[in-house]
């Protein structure tokens, strides 16, 4: 298992080319995606092993990238926590039908137990696991909680997250005994993830930009590094993704976290500057630059592979994920350019 380049750059140990997957990489991109998704609406597809473990593996086969990531969702946590989450199809996304309005309704939310109440996504790990038979690695992954606080009071997406930032700075005090549980419940659910075969973890998150820096310290970090405190790695990478949080590199780092994923508004060479000796990076192409010619982006991939230089640890990844309406053809063209350019920023590494 070591030997994966994938993990090997976790671990910031030397590999012969930069390991490369994406975000989102399990999606409706893809047609074959699209095929299963004809027939199925999302949430079955996330409670169905069999279906999430199909459309989990059909980037490994289809791109050929370096990691498998499960296919899931997010918000399946606070769903077991006691939430009702529906989604209704075409009208943009998930939602949570009874937002979290009081310090009663933080109350009522229970710590599940994910080998009965999350079951399906156990499931489906191993049997990806199984189905993968050795050939690149399986990640699985949790919303931070502070990014499942947010959909849990909003009660969707939100453009403005007028309710969680009333609550920041009106009812701080309830808040951090939400992100106690979620940062709890979050724990004992990667906790079993890894234990049903997940070779690496990844926490998303995905609205702490939305914070100035102080409170993203505060409510975001804070939590994640208590989560972080809880999950038994046991050799297992950890991945932290805080989306639109380049002001706090160090404090993403200090969480004991093995890699930090950066978006594409940081630079790579100046993150390395700041990290690269205590983490791994991971990133961090501007997922719009695939809807150019495959020139262009391995032009970009290039550059990027420049900045980071012959160092260890660097996963390659979009600054986040794959839109869906990307080219196949260009999605393939980027993991073919990490995989033919890479191996030159290596050399030193592999002698």
């Amino acid at each position: 298992m070591r030997n994966f380049p994938f993990l090997r750059a976790c671990r910031r140990e030397p590999v012969n080319r930069t390991p490369v997957w994406m975000m989102r990489q399990a999606g409706r991109y893809l047609p074959e995606y699209r095929a299963i998704r004809a027939r199925n609406d999302f949430l079955t597809m996330c409670k169905t092993p069999e279906l999430a473990s199909e459309v989990s593996l059909q980037p490994v086969e289809i791109l050929g990238v370096d990691a498998c990531i499960i296919f899931s969702d997010i918000l399946v946590l606070p769903e077991a926590m006691g939430m009702n989450l529906v989604v209704e199809e075409g009208t943009g996304g998930p939602r949570f039908t009874d937002p979290i309005r009081s310090r009663a309704d933080i109350d009522r939310l229970g710590i599940p137990d994910p080998s009965t109440e999350l079951k399906f996504v156990l499931d489906a790990v191993r049997l990806t696991r199984q189905r993968l038979d050795g050939t690149v690695p399986l990640i699985g992954f949790s919303g931070s909680p502070w990014t499942l606080a947010s959909y849990m009071v909003e009660g969707s997406g939100s453009k403005t997250f007028r309710t969680i930032k009333e609550m920041v700075y009106a009812h701080p005090q309830d808040l951090h005994h939400l992100l106690e549980k979620l940062a709890q419940a979050g724990a004992r659910y990667l906790n079993a993830v890894i234990e049903a075969g997940a070779q690496a973890i990844q926490i998303f998150d995905s609205w702490g930009g939305i914070l100035p820096p102080d409170e993203f310290r505060e409510f975001s970090l804070r939590s994640i590094a208590h989560m972080m405190s809880l999950v038994r790695k046991e050799g297992t990478p950890v991945i932290v993704f805080c989306r639109e949080c380049g002001h706090s590199l160090e404090q993403i780092a200090d969480t004991g976290t093995d890699v930090v994923g950066i978006d594409w508004t940081i630079d790579l060479r100046s993150a390395k500057d700041r990290i690269g000796s205590h983490t791994a990076l991971q990133g961090n192409l501007d997922p719009a630059i695939l809807y150019s010619s495959p020139d262009v982006i391995r032009s970009h991939v290039i550059r990027i592979l420049e900045k980071f230089g012959p160092a260890p640890g660097h996963v390659f990844n979009l600054g986040h994920g794959i839109l869906p309406d990307t080219p196949v053809e260009h999605a393939k063209a980027f993991v073919q350019a990490v995989k033919e350019e890479s191996p030159r920023f290596h050399r030193v590494q592999a002698t």
